[in-house]
């Protein structure tokens, strides 16, 4: 892109551009705008998917980037969350019209064609502004490498949890010493847990809400109690499904026992359970982005990853990551400015963990600003347990895996379906989509090169 300088009339075509983009649903944020018409020698072209209090915090580390950084004008743009902002960015890339910087979620970068949509990061050029592999849980890198080459750098790791309120569970006996919730080490450690925080729970509300009946919910649930089982998708060549119906089956027999038992009360709404929650519900599984929520609240309230009933500890996770959307002619100051943006941000993501999220750069974590942070020091672990969806081009937030599988769990969960039939039908469905074409590229996910 170079130096902006642009006249009276290249200004105005940007203003109607804007126009148009807002149209298309998103629309500059903070003082991006600013950079159309900035003295700034380089500019960067930023586009994320990041609104309420995740923009906010995301808007407050771009000016503190701005203010440090003079001689780089950011853009930023904020698209419509989920399939609509995948849409928008591969066609910005296939028509190389792509901005400098993006924003994906780590499950998404797999199916969209590394090397032809998306351009590596040069590790090099990250180093010199701070950012090394050492710095990451080890794990979490390696799912942002395809064929050894780094395609996504990750900001944070953003995790289910259970959400308690304190002052019920301390009425029912459940707090410890340490006013945190007892241990839990079994499914029937769980059980008698909320048997006895029904009995501490005000009449009207149900004892847990756990979105019972959101496909996307109900599935990031049973990818953490699946992975706890130790239970796998395919085999490393991508052409085999190793799904367990056995262990599958355990896991959603667990989630719909909630519903069975009359802990989480199927008239409501999935969603209710924070409504409830904030009005005395003693249980809520829900994302780590609902921190703010809570806090602004002013609940007394604890929050750890999703109990590990099967023996292991794993919790679901994603991450937000930057990434490099291809440029044919990628390189030079606006390469090397898109790196320093993206370095700068998840190096000083102390912000970004106000909402909820834990940091990727480890560093942060150990600094004794975040340790003061409560509740997040009190999930930081999960940060070594994540469940994840498997490494596939059709994987990853609002993908074709949860959407076509997402709905088998609900229907075991709310009784439509036996789990043990849910499993067998959760097999097939993967062995379908195991089969399926990228779109993206043609390819199959045995012939993606994208082995975990």
């Amino acid at each position: 892109m170079g130096q902006p300088g642009l006249n009276r009339r290249q200004l105005l075509g940007a203003a109607g551009g804007l126009a148009a983009a807002a149209s298309f649903g998103f629309a500059a944020l903070g003082s991006g705008a600013d950079a159309l018409a900035s003295s700034a020698r380089t500019r960067v072209r930023y586009w994320n998917l990041f609104s309420g209090g995740d923009g906010s915090n995301m808007i407050a580390m771009l000016n503190a980037f701005r203010k440090a950084h003079p001689d780089i004008a950011v853009k930023d743009s904020t698209l419509q969350w989920g399939n609509p902002f995948y849409t928008k960015l591969a066609m910005a890339a296939a028509g190389n019209r792509a901005p400098e910087l993006g924003v994906m979620h780590m499950g998404r970068v797999t199916g969209f064609s590394p090397g032809r949509f998306l351009d590596a990061w040069d590790v090099d050029l990250l180093a010199r502004y701070g950012v090394h592999e050492r710095d990451f849980n080890p794990r979490l890198w390696q799912r942002g490498l395809i064929d050894g080459r780094l395609y996504a750098l990750p900001l944070d790791v953003h995790v289910q949890l259970c959400f308690y309120r304190k002052d019920v569970l301390k009425k029912a006996g459940l707090l410890g010493a340490d006013d945190r919730i007892v241990p839990i080490a079994s499914t029937d450690d769980w059980f008698g847990v909320l048997k006895e925080a029904r009995k501490a729970t005000r009449k009207g509300l149900q004892t847990i809400g756990f979105w019972h009946n959101d496909q996307n919910f109900q599935w990031w649930f049973f990818v953490a109690f699946y992975t706890q089982l130790g239970g796998t998708w395919f085999d490393d060549a991508r052409t085999e499904v190793t799904f367990d119906t056995d262990k599958a089956t355990q896991v959603l027999e667990f989630l719909r026992r909630h519903i069975t038992d009359g802990y989480a009360d199927p008239g409501f709404g999935g969603g209710a359970g924070a409504e409830q929650f904030v009005n005395g519900s003693p249980f809520c599984w829900e994302g780590n982005w609902s921190v703010p929520v809570f806090a602004g609240a002013e609940l007394d309230y604890g929050a750890i990853p999703l109990p590990p009933v099967f023996g292991r500890q794993a919790t679901h996770a994603e991450s937000h990551t930057f990434v490099l959307p291809h440029q044919s002619d990628r390189g030079g100051a606006t390469n090397e400015a898109a790196h320093q943006l993206a370095a700068y941000v998840v190096t000083h993501a102390r912000q970004w963990a106000a909402g909820g999220h834990i940091p990727a750069y480890t560093p942060t974590l150990s600094t004794p600003a975040y340790r003061k942070l409560y509740p997040q020091n009190e999930y930081v672990s999960a940060m070594t347990h994540q469940a994840n969806e498997p490494k596939v081009w059709f994987a990853g937030s609002t993908g074709i895996l949860a959407q076509r599988v997402g709905p088998i769990v609900v229907s075991s969960t709310m009784g439509s379906a036996g789990p043990d039939t849910a499993a067998r039908r959760m097999k097939s469905e993967l062995s379908t989509l195991l089969a399926m074409k990228n779109p993206m590229d043609g390819r199959t996910a045995a012939q993606g090169g994208t082995a975990a």
